[in-house]
Protein backbone atom coordinates (compact mmCIF):
# COMPACT_ATOMS: atom_id res chain seq x y z
CA UNK A 1 0.00 0.00 0.00
CA UNK A 2 1.43 3.53 -1.45
CA UNK A 3 0.20 6.47 0.86
CA UNK A 4 0.58 10.10 0.36
CA UNK A 5 0.00 12.29 3.24
CA UNK A 6 -0.24 16.20 2.11
CA UNK A 7 0.81 18.69 4.86
CA UNK A 8 1.62 21.71 2.90
CA UNK A 9 2.50 25.11 4.94
CA UNK A 10 5.14 25.25 7.18
CA UNK A 11 8.03 24.15 9.11
CA UNK A 12 6.00 23.65 12.64
CA UNK A 13 2.56 22.08 10.99
CA UNK A 14 4.88 19.66 9.31
CA UNK A 15 6.44 18.94 12.40
CA UNK A 16 2.92 18.63 14.33
CA UNK A 17 1.64 15.79 11.47
CA UNK A 18 4.08 13.49 12.76
CA UNK A 19 1.99 11.31 14.84
CA UNK A 20 0.01 10.79 11.95
CA UNK A 21 2.43 10.33 9.35
CA UNK A 22 3.80 7.66 11.73
CA UNK A 23 0.65 5.87 12.43
CA UNK A 24 0.03 5.52 8.56
CA UNK A 25 3.73 4.43 7.99
CA UNK A 26 2.99 1.51 10.69
CA UNK A 27 0.48 -0.26 8.26
CA UNK A 28 1.37 1.67 5.13
CA UNK A 29 4.38 0.01 2.50
CA UNK A 30 5.58 3.67 1.45
CA UNK A 31 5.08 6.80 2.81
CA UNK A 32 5.36 9.79 0.81
CA UNK A 33 4.89 13.05 2.04
CA UNK A 34 3.52 15.81 0.07
CA UNK A 35 5.02 19.32 1.39
CA UNK A 36 5.56 23.00 0.50
CA UNK A 37 8.84 24.64 0.35
CA UNK A 38 8.54 26.31 3.89
CA UNK A 39 7.96 22.76 5.19
CA UNK A 40 10.80 20.99 3.33
CA UNK A 41 13.24 20.94 5.88
CA UNK A 42 11.19 19.31 8.67
CA UNK A 43 9.34 17.50 6.20
CA UNK A 44 13.09 15.60 6.01
CA UNK A 45 13.32 14.94 10.08
CA UNK A 46 9.87 13.17 10.45
CA UNK A 47 9.82 9.58 11.07
CA UNK A 48 8.50 7.15 8.93
CA UNK A 49 8.63 9.50 5.32
CA UNK A 50 10.03 7.12 2.83
CA UNK A 51 10.38 10.27 0.31
CA UNK A 52 9.38 13.83 -0.01
CA UNK A 53 7.36 15.53 -3.20
CA UNK A 54 7.97 19.25 -2.76
CA UNK A 55 5.33 21.60 -4.76
CA UNK A 56 4.26 25.09 -3.65
CA UNK A 57 0.59 24.54 -3.45
CA UNK A 58 -1.21 28.19 -5.03
CA UNK A 59 -3.88 27.68 -1.93
CA UNK A 60 -1.23 27.25 0.39
CA UNK A 61 1.37 30.14 0.26
CA UNK A 62 0.64 33.60 1.43
CA UNK A 63 3.10 34.60 -1.09
CA UNK A 64 0.10 34.42 -4.11
CA UNK A 65 1.77 31.60 -6.39
CA UNK A 66 0.54 32.05 -9.47
CA UNK A 67 -1.65 29.52 -11.14
CA UNK A 68 -0.03 27.96 -13.82
CA UNK A 69 -1.25 25.52 -16.00
CA UNK A 70 1.50 23.71 -16.87
CA UNK A 71 2.44 23.75 -12.85
CA UNK A 72 -0.42 21.81 -12.17
CA UNK A 73 0.47 19.41 -15.27
CA UNK A 74 3.76 18.59 -13.61
CA UNK A 75 2.30 17.76 -9.88
CA UNK A 76 -1.05 15.93 -11.14
CA UNK A 77 1.89 13.53 -13.26
CA UNK A 78 3.93 13.73 -10.01
CA UNK A 79 0.87 11.87 -7.45
CA UNK A 80 0.13 9.21 -9.69
CA UNK A 81 0.24 5.64 -8.67
CA UNK A 82 -1.00 6.03 -4.67
CA UNK A 83 -3.32 3.67 -3.37
CA UNK A 84 -4.53 6.47 -0.20
CA UNK A 85 -4.25 10.06 0.16
CA UNK A 86 -4.47 11.79 3.52
CA UNK A 87 -4.64 15.74 3.10
CA UNK A 88 -3.88 17.21 6.61
CA UNK A 89 -4.75 20.79 6.85
CA UNK A 90 -5.48 23.82 9.35
CA UNK A 91 -8.79 24.81 10.43
CA UNK A 92 -8.61 27.44 8.07
CA UNK A 93 -7.40 25.72 4.94
CA UNK A 94 -9.29 23.44 2.71
CA UNK A 95 -8.51 20.04 1.38
CA UNK A 96 -10.39 19.86 -1.64
CA UNK A 97 -8.23 21.61 -3.91
CA UNK A 98 -5.77 19.27 -3.50
CA UNK A 99 -8.40 16.67 -3.45
CA UNK A 100 -8.97 17.52 -7.22
CA UNK A 101 -5.82 16.95 -8.18
CA UNK A 102 -5.31 13.70 -6.64
CA UNK A 103 -8.54 12.72 -8.39
CA UNK A 104 -6.97 13.85 -11.64
CA UNK A 105 -3.79 11.91 -10.81
CA UNK A 106 -6.29 8.37 -10.13
CA UNK A 107 -5.99 8.29 -6.36
CA UNK A 108 -8.52 5.95 -5.85
CA UNK A 109 -9.09 6.36 -2.24
CA UNK A 110 -8.56 10.06 -0.68
CA UNK A 111 -9.32 11.51 3.16
CA UNK A 112 -9.89 14.87 4.89
CA UNK A 113 -11.05 17.03 7.23
CA UNK A 114 -13.78 19.71 5.83
CA UNK A 115 -16.14 21.70 6.38
CA UNK A 116 -17.29 21.99 2.75
CA UNK A 117 -19.78 19.44 1.09
CA UNK A 118 -16.86 17.51 -1.12
CA UNK A 119 -19.14 15.84 -3.24
CA UNK A 120 -17.07 13.27 -4.94
CA UNK A 121 -13.89 14.50 -3.85
CA UNK A 122 -13.33 13.09 -0.83
CA UNK A 123 -13.61 9.37 0.40
CA UNK A 124 -13.68 10.14 4.01
CA UNK A 125 -15.06 13.15 4.77
CA UNK A 126 -13.68 13.72 8.95
CA UNK A 127 -15.33 16.29 11.22
CA UNK A 128 -12.74 17.01 14.19
CA UNK A 129 -13.70 17.99 17.92
CA UNK A 130 -13.14 21.37 18.06
CA UNK A 131 -9.85 23.36 20.26
CA UNK A 132 -7.89 20.10 20.36
CA UNK A 133 -4.08 19.93 20.04
CA UNK A 134 -3.48 20.37 16.05
CA UNK A 135 -1.39 17.02 15.93
CA UNK A 136 -4.04 15.46 17.58
CA UNK A 137 -6.84 16.81 15.50
CA UNK A 138 -4.72 15.02 12.35
CA UNK A 139 -3.97 11.66 13.91
CA UNK A 140 -7.41 11.59 14.53
CA UNK A 141 -8.14 11.72 10.91
CA UNK A 142 -5.68 9.00 10.19
CA UNK A 143 -7.73 6.87 12.76
CA UNK A 144 -10.67 7.41 11.25
CA UNK A 145 -9.03 6.07 7.74
CA UNK A 146 -7.85 2.70 9.09
CA UNK A 147 -4.30 3.90 11.03
CA UNK A 148 -4.41 3.77 14.47
CA UNK A 149 -2.31 5.88 16.75
CA UNK A 150 0.93 5.35 17.87
CA UNK A 151 1.50 4.36 21.39
CA UNK A 152 3.78 7.69 21.85
CA UNK A 153 1.61 10.36 20.28
CA UNK A 154 4.05 12.94 21.04
CA UNK A 155 5.95 14.78 18.10
CA UNK A 156 9.28 13.57 17.20
CA UNK A 157 12.27 14.08 14.64
CA UNK A 158 14.75 11.06 12.92
CA UNK A 159 18.01 10.81 14.03
CA UNK A 160 20.73 10.63 15.41
CA UNK A 161 20.88 14.46 15.28
CA UNK A 162 24.80 16.01 14.39
CA UNK A 163 26.58 17.47 17.30
CA UNK A 164 26.64 20.37 18.23
CA UNK A 165 28.52 20.53 21.22
CA UNK A 166 31.22 22.32 19.47
CA UNK A 167 28.81 25.44 18.83
CA UNK A 168 27.08 25.37 21.90
CA UNK A 169 30.11 23.99 24.66
CA UNK A 170 27.93 20.84 25.82
CA UNK A 171 24.28 20.30 27.55
CA UNK A 172 22.62 22.08 30.10
CA UNK A 173 21.67 25.92 28.55
CA UNK A 174 18.98 27.80 27.83
CA UNK A 175 17.97 28.64 24.43
CA UNK A 176 16.21 31.87 23.35
CA UNK A 177 14.60 32.42 19.86
CA UNK A 178 13.34 36.02 19.70
CA UNK A 179 12.20 35.40 16.15
CA UNK A 180 8.74 34.45 14.29
CA UNK A 181 7.42 34.17 10.59
CA UNK A 182 4.83 36.41 11.28
CA UNK A 183 5.46 39.67 13.17
CA UNK A 184 2.18 39.84 15.01
CA UNK A 185 3.66 36.91 17.12
CA UNK A 186 7.08 38.25 18.37
CA UNK A 187 8.08 39.16 21.73
CA UNK A 188 9.70 42.86 21.82
CA UNK A 189 13.14 42.26 20.95
CA UNK A 190 14.31 44.26 24.28
CA UNK A 191 12.58 41.56 25.96
CA UNK A 192 14.42 38.95 24.76
CA UNK A 193 17.68 40.77 25.76
CA UNK A 194 16.46 41.62 28.80
CA UNK A 195 15.70 38.17 29.42
CA UNK A 196 19.02 36.86 28.17
CA UNK A 197 20.70 38.99 30.44
CA UNK A 198 17.94 38.09 33.86
CA UNK A 199 19.40 34.33 32.65
CA UNK A 200 22.85 34.84 32.64
CA UNK A 201 22.79 36.65 36.13
CA UNK A 202 21.09 33.67 37.36
CA UNK A 203 23.90 31.61 36.60
CA UNK A 204 22.68 30.39 33.58
CA UNK A 205 24.25 29.62 29.88
CA UNK A 206 22.26 31.62 27.24
CA UNK A 207 22.22 30.24 23.38
CA UNK A 208 20.10 32.67 21.15
CA UNK A 209 19.72 30.76 17.59
CA UNK A 210 17.50 32.10 14.39
CA UNK A 211 17.54 31.68 11.08
CA UNK A 212 20.10 33.52 8.47
CA UNK A 213 17.89 35.97 7.65
CA UNK A 214 17.36 37.32 11.95
CA UNK A 215 21.27 37.85 12.46
CA UNK A 216 20.81 41.64 13.60
CA UNK A 217 17.83 40.18 15.84
CA UNK A 218 20.04 37.21 17.46
CA UNK A 219 23.12 39.91 17.89
CA UNK A 220 20.61 42.31 19.37
CA UNK A 221 18.67 39.45 21.94
CA UNK A 222 22.60 37.86 23.17
CA UNK A 223 24.13 41.24 23.63
CA UNK A 224 27.14 40.29 25.29
CA UNK A 225 25.98 37.62 27.65
CA UNK A 226 24.34 35.20 25.16
CA UNK A 227 25.69 32.59 22.79
CA UNK A 228 24.52 34.04 19.43
CA UNK A 229 24.18 31.17 16.87
CA UNK A 230 21.57 33.21 14.35
CA UNK A 231 22.14 31.59 11.10
CA UNK A 232 25.00 28.95 11.84
CA UNK A 233 22.75 25.63 12.21
CA UNK A 234 20.97 24.18 9.45
CA UNK A 235 17.32 22.17 10.92
CA UNK A 236 19.30 19.41 12.10
CA UNK A 237 21.84 20.93 13.78
CA UNK A 238 18.80 23.70 15.39
CA UNK A 239 17.22 20.36 16.54
CA UNK A 240 20.33 19.40 18.28
CA UNK A 241 21.22 22.41 19.46
CA UNK A 242 17.07 22.75 21.14
CA UNK A 243 18.02 19.07 22.40
CA UNK A 244 20.94 19.85 24.67
CA UNK A 245 19.24 22.55 26.23
CA UNK A 246 16.97 22.76 29.70
CA UNK A 247 14.48 24.63 28.19
CA UNK A 248 13.50 26.93 25.07
CA UNK A 249 12.19 30.35 25.17
CA UNK A 250 9.94 31.64 22.00
CA UNK A 251 7.17 32.53 20.26
CA UNK A 252 4.16 30.36 18.62
CA UNK A 253 6.63 29.54 15.59
CA UNK A 254 8.71 26.25 13.75
CA UNK A 255 11.21 26.38 16.57
CA UNK A 256 8.75 25.67 19.36
CA UNK A 257 7.39 22.69 18.12
CA UNK A 258 10.91 21.64 16.79
CA UNK A 259 11.69 21.80 20.75
CA UNK A 260 8.81 19.53 21.35
CA UNK A 261 9.80 17.08 18.82
CA UNK A 262 12.99 16.70 20.87
CA UNK A 263 11.45 16.27 24.29
CA UNK A 264 12.66 19.82 25.39
CA UNK A 265 10.23 21.99 28.17
CA UNK A 266 9.16 25.40 26.17
CA UNK A 267 8.55 28.65 28.03
CA UNK A 268 5.74 29.80 24.77
CA UNK A 269 4.83 33.50 24.30
CA UNK A 270 2.31 33.07 23.05
CA UNK A 271 0.00 35.75 21.02
CA UNK A 272 -3.62 35.10 20.88
CA UNK A 273 -4.28 35.34 16.91
CA UNK A 274 -4.80 31.46 17.22
CA UNK A 275 -5.93 29.46 20.05
CA UNK A 276 -3.18 28.17 22.53
CA UNK A 277 -5.25 25.13 22.93
CA UNK A 278 -4.69 24.20 18.93
CA UNK A 279 -1.26 25.54 18.39
CA UNK A 280 0.89 25.85 21.49
CA UNK A 281 3.91 22.99 21.42
CA UNK A 282 2.80 19.80 22.32
CA UNK A 283 3.62 17.18 25.26
CA UNK A 284 6.17 18.36 26.57
CA UNK A 285 6.50 20.88 30.21
CA UNK A 286 5.03 24.19 29.07
CA UNK A 287 4.58 27.73 30.79
CA UNK A 288 2.10 29.63 28.35
CA UNK A 289 2.78 33.24 28.59
CA UNK A 290 0.81 36.47 27.21
CA UNK A 291 -2.43 37.71 27.45
CA UNK A 292 -5.11 35.29 25.66
CA UNK A 293 -8.00 37.45 26.06
CA UNK A 294 -5.92 40.54 24.68
CA UNK A 295 -8.19 42.07 21.38
CA UNK A 296 -6.07 39.83 18.69
CA UNK A 297 -7.53 37.28 20.19
CA UNK A 298 -8.35 34.56 16.82
CA UNK A 299 -8.08 37.02 14.82
CA UNK A 300 -4.98 35.04 12.76
CA UNK A 301 -3.30 38.73 11.94
CA UNK A 302 0.09 38.54 10.95
CA UNK A 303 0.55 41.98 11.36
CA UNK A 304 -0.08 42.85 15.27
CA UNK A 305 -3.90 44.78 15.12
CA UNK A 306 -3.64 46.50 18.20
CA UNK A 307 -1.02 49.68 19.24
CA UNK A 308 1.33 48.55 21.42
CA UNK A 309 0.97 44.63 20.87
CA UNK A 310 -0.44 44.38 24.81
CA UNK A 311 -0.55 40.56 24.07
CA UNK A 312 3.14 40.05 24.49
CA UNK A 313 4.44 43.15 25.41
CA UNK A 314 3.07 43.05 28.99
CA UNK A 315 5.60 39.83 29.37
CA UNK A 316 8.19 41.12 31.48
CA UNK A 317 11.64 39.44 31.53
CA UNK A 318 11.44 38.51 35.14
CA UNK A 319 8.10 36.53 34.40
CA UNK A 320 10.18 34.67 31.48
CA UNK A 321 13.15 34.07 33.24
CA UNK A 322 10.73 32.41 36.58
CA UNK A 323 8.95 30.03 33.80
CA UNK A 324 12.30 28.87 32.68
CA UNK A 325 13.22 28.30 36.62
CA UNK A 326 9.61 26.08 36.56
CA UNK A 327 9.80 23.84 33.17
CA UNK A 328 13.40 23.33 33.31
CA UNK A 329 12.84 20.77 36.70
CA UNK A 330 9.57 19.58 35.29
CA UNK A 331 9.10 15.85 34.66
CA UNK A 332 8.34 15.39 31.26
CA UNK A 333 4.34 15.75 30.53
CA UNK A 334 2.43 12.52 28.89
CA UNK A 335 0.97 13.35 25.14
CA UNK A 336 -2.79 12.56 26.05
Amino acid sequence: MRVLVARQDNLGDVLLAGPAVRAVAARADEVVLLCGPRGRAAADLLPGVDRVIEWCAPWIDPDRVPVKRAAIDRIVRELRGFDRALVLTSFHQSPLPLALLLRLAGTPWIGGISEDYPGSLLDLRHRPDTDVPEPLRMLALAEDAGFPAPADTRLRVRGPLPDTDHLTGGPGYVVVHPGTSVPARAWPPGRCAEAVRLLRASGRRVVVTGHGDEKELTALAAGEDGLDLGGRTSLPELASVLAGACAVVAGNTGPAHLAAAVGTPVVSLFAPTVPAARWAPFGVPLALLGDQQAPCKDSRARECPVDGHPCLSTVTADEVAAAVEVVATVEEAPAR
